[in-house]
């Protein structure tokens, strides 16, 4: 695929998302993954958008004090989560792109200001940019979190990701992220399926290249676990098919309807958690 070609699906598909409101969709999604009903009304209520595939908080264990980045934050969903944990003294940075001649993406990065006028959240900032080249200084965080993101990377730049991931953190600091991985090879009428694309399958990485990228990037090696998660949940929790922000339900956000028909995502791919240190 064309990687302008799948950056421009993929931000018309958020935008969408931005814009769309399911709470009992997204509720049920968050759910699914992991999050607790506390912590679902902990946050602004247009702040969780049922776009998660984990819950990478669970396993950052953050402490007071730490600074975190949130790559691909969408609304501010793990943001304004990330900032309860990390208190007055922490900062919560969410990363998001938002690129000259792709405008639809506004709509995201202005909910997520909104979100944080809501909530008040004087720790939290966001920053326009891809996750390929993150306008922050080296060394900045303590912990990189991210949530069914990086495999929507066009395959020729996930290197990219990792490598600012190995640069933005302080020595000693984590990642912990949750994400898509392929179970097996995927064969071409789902690798070449845009809407299984923005839908999270599509562009996941097998785990051997997901370990290769952490490696090329200076991490030691890389934790992955499979969670078992049930990614048919984003179809199984949909209402009414329209307009509703999904992570992997193929026939809304204005997405065509894939090639592939009745996929069950969980033969391909699984939900895992990911944990890496920098030495």
């Amino acid at each position: 695929m064309d990687k302008n070609q799948v950056y421009q699906d993929v931000l018309n598909h958020y935008s969408s998302a931005a814009k769309a409101t399911d709470a009992d969709y997204s509720k049920k999604v968050a759910e699914a993954f992991g999050y607790s009903e506390a912590e679902l009304t902990s946050i602004p209520k247009d702040a969780n958008l049922g776009l998660s595939c984990g819950n990478p908080l669970a396993l950052a264990k953050l402490k007071e004090g730490e600074t975190v980045i949130d790559f691909g934050s969408g609304a501010g969903f793990d943001v304004f989560l990330a900032a309860k944990s990390i208190g007055s003294t922490g900062k919560a940075i969410g990363v998001d792109m938002n690129q000259v001649g792709y405008p639809l993406d506004l709509d995201m990065l202005e909910r997520a200001n909104k979100n944080k006028e809501a909530a008040k959240a004087e720790n939290v900032s966001f920053v326009e940019s891809r996750i390929t080249d993150v306008k922050l200084p080296d060394a900045t965080a303590d912990c990189i979190i991210s949530n069914c993101v990086v495999n929507l990377v066009p395959e020729a730049e996930k290197q990219l990701v990792f490598n600012e991931m190995y640069r933005l953190l302080k020595p000693g600091g984590r990642v912990a992220i949750s994400d898509i991985l392929a179970r097996k090879e995927l064969p071409p009428e789902i690798r070449n399926d845009m809407a299984l694309y923005v839908g999270c399958v599509a562009g996941a990485s097998q785990i051997s290249a997901y370990q290769q990228y952490f490696r090329n990037a200076g991490f030691a090696d890389a934790v992955m676990v499979d969670t078992n998660s049930d990614l048919n949940i984003y179809t199984t929790a949909r209402t009414d098919g329209e307009g509703i922000p999904c992570c992997g339900g193929t026939d809304s956000c204005n997405t065509p309807k894939p090639k592939a028909k009745n996929v069950d995502y969980n033969e391909w791919a699984g939900s895992f958690k990911i944990y890496a240190v920098k030495a």
